[in-house]
């Protein structure tokens, strides 16, 4: 297991680890152009990567209840804020943002400005706050805040949901990677990304999940960044590609107009049975549709709610050794998101314009479809049925709305469909595998954490010894992760779409009980039963019998499927002040709790037997 002088080395470890990695992508650069073949540099990427997780988590295995919950709180600031990137950066950012960048349009930048955004919220309403309270899991801290096991038992209800939700989600990108790169079917690709994950996190808990998170978040943003920067040089867009991204969109906004850009009916759409067609990501803003500023405005305004009431993320900053350091962490978790979310729309401009753009070598539209057909990474893709082809018009030729490519695949396929040589795709399936696994991971535990803690031991089973405690710790995480691989086996949306659902059932039930309860005294235990019960019943009620998703009904002011949450979270903040009012207020011993919470020094306000 890992010694005390592993946190004095950290930089060492990892700048030794990150010089290896790079060693690694050089051999495989070297091994293809010696002729080894494309699949195999795919599956040694994959196997590296995976195997280099698995053996951390082995040499960070842990009998200590201090270490498994929350890594001994003892992880430094820059790495926590490393490891609360990874657990941040999911198969949706990754994998799935910059294709949704690319299919539809700006709206979809309001996930960008959300996710970034709720770190605010997250730095300056809680994140302190919760550390200096001293708590293992959320609902701990709810547990203990507002006193009574039933209070605490709701808020691991809404945990498992968005939890769930949220995992579903990266094994679904796990085993969209793993079918392409190990030329395996989707639903076997689930099980072995399932492996990996528990690999990762089973015998270590947090710890092992913090220093693998840390490893993976070094693979995913090299990952990320190397094509962005490689097709912009090799296509003369310039060194910085960031700042070309106002001109290349007015690119493709010439091309869309002199191709044409016709949006297929659904009937059309149905018979051919592809996904929805190519939009345009160049929407003048005088063109843009009435609402459509509501909608960025709404959809932002859940993902930054959702962030900061995600119980896997709120649990990184339980993990450093004081309220200061926390409050760091959030700041460096900001800078490292932003490596890759800066990055994102340009990866999807990039990635279009190279394929639309007939003055490139890489350009399929305006081509024969047959010819298309015969290009390899065309054909590889197809034959995963991950894209698609259909000749609506039957002129042979391949039209800008003839060309169809799921959005979960957009990233992975960019590097082939820019020309780069095959180890980039490999090393952007072995990044996008490590985002989807270190957030699997931080999730996973999350939810076997909270079941474990909360309510096999502070519920069913107070005097559990710690072994009995990490073993159901560590048999929940099986047993979580067995259901979420076999529910994402499924399909049954796609990653970006799950994942909002996630964040609004999280706020649904969690922001506002955990926000009054670290900033307002006068907030009782039954009115964060009535907020937590209600805002989430709401909510799904909402997304089940309102949402267009599910009843083809009109939403209520454009809030559909993926804002439910703005419904959720209002009822529970209402609820939850109205009930608190109508109650008797907390005792001078709680207040006096809350009241210590905010103050910066001294102990945790909590303390813990062990």
């Amino acid at each position: 297991m890992l010694k005390g002088g592993f946190i004095q080395n950290l930089p060492k470890i990892y700048g030794l680890y990150t010089g290896g990695f790079i060693v690694f992508i050089l051999l495989m650069a070297i091994l293809e152009s010696s002729g080894v073949s494309a699949k195999t540099i795919g599956q040694l990427f994959l196997a590296f990567t995976v195997l280099i997780y698995a053996l951390i988590g082995w040499l960070s295995r842990t009998v200590q209840v201090d270490a498994y919950y929350v890594a001994g709180r003892e992880v430094p600031t820059v790495f926590n804020g490393m490891a609360t990137a990874a657990d941040w950066m999911s198969g949706a950012s990754f994998v799935a943002m910059a294709g949704g960048i690319y299919f539809g349009g700006y709206i979809y930048m309001a996930f960008l400005v959300g996710w970034t955004g709720g770190y605010v919220l997250v730095a300056s309403l809680l994140a302190p706050y919760l550390r200096k309270f001293g708590c293992y899991t959320v609902p701990d801290f709810i547990g203990t805040r507002y006193g009574g096991n039933f209070v605490r038992f709701c808020a691991v209800l809404v945990l498992v949901i968005a939890s769930f939700t949220y995992v579903t989600a990266q094994i679904n990108a796990t085993g969209t990677i793993a079918s392409r790169f190990l030329g395996i079917p989707f639903e076997q690709g689930v099980w072995i990304g399932l492996l990996s994950i528990l690999m990762c996190s089973m015998l270590g808990g947090m710890r092992a999940v913090t220093w693998t998170q840390v490893a993976q978040y070094i693979v995913l943003i090299i990952a990320y960044l190397i094509p962005v920067f490689w097709i912009s040089n090799k296509f003369g867009f310039g060194i910085i590609p960031h700042f070309q991204l106002g001109p290349e969109v007015a690119r493709i906004a010439e091309l869309e107009a002199q191709y044409g850009l016709v949006k297929n009916s659904a009937d059309a759409v149905k018979a051919a049975g592809v996904p929805g067609g190519l939009a345009s990501i160049s929407t003048a803003h005088s063109a843009v549709p009435a609402g459509s500023a509501w909608k960025y405005i709404s959809l932002a305004i859940c993902m930054m709610v959702g962030t900061a009431s995600l119980p896997h993320i709120l649990m990184r900053y339980f993990t450093t050794p004081s309220v200061k350091s926390a409050r760091k962490s959030v700041a460096w978790s900001l800078f490292f998101i932003f490596l890759l979310y800066s990055s994102a729309p340009m990866l999807a401009t990039l990635s279009k314009i190279s394929l639309i753009d007939p003055n490139l070598p890489t350009g399929i539209i305006g081509k024969s479809i047959s010819d298309v057909q015969n290009i390899e990474w065309v054909r590889n893709w197809i034959a995963v049925k991950q894209a698609y082809i259909a000749d609506f018009n039957n002129d042979g030729i391949l039209q800008l709305n003839e060309w169809f490519m799921r959005g979960d695949v957009v990233v992975l396929a960019t590097p082939e469909v820019a020309g780069l040589p095959y180890v980039i795709s490999g090393l952007v399936a072995a990044g996008g595998m490590a985002a989807a696994m270190s957030t699997a991971d931080g999730l996973i535990l999350a939810i076997a954490n909270a079941l474990s803690h909360d309510i096999y031991y502070k519920i069913i089973d107070p005097k559990a010894d710690v072994r009995k405690r990490l073993l159901a710790a560590r048999v929940l995480l099986v047993v979580i992760g067995a259901l979420g691989a076999y529910i994402a086996s499924m399909r049954l949306t796609g990653i970006l779409g799950a994942v909002a659902w996630a964040f609004d059932f999280a706020m649904s039930g969690l922001f506002f009980p955990l926000v009054l309860g670290v900033w307002w005294k006068r907030a009782t235990r039954e009115g964060a039963i009535a907020g937590i019960l209600l805002g989430l019943a709401s909510g799904t009620a909402y997304l089940v019998y309102v949402a267009p998703a599910f009843m083809n009904r009109t939403p209520w002011l454009q809030i559909d499927n993926l804002r439910f949450g703005i419904i959720g979270a209002t009822v529970s903040l209402v609820a939850m002040v109205v009930v608190s009012l109508m109650t008797k207020e907390p005792d001078a011993a709680t207040q006096k709790m809350v009241d210590d919470c905010r103050v910066p020094s001294g102990k945790p306000v909590i303390s813990r037997q062990h």
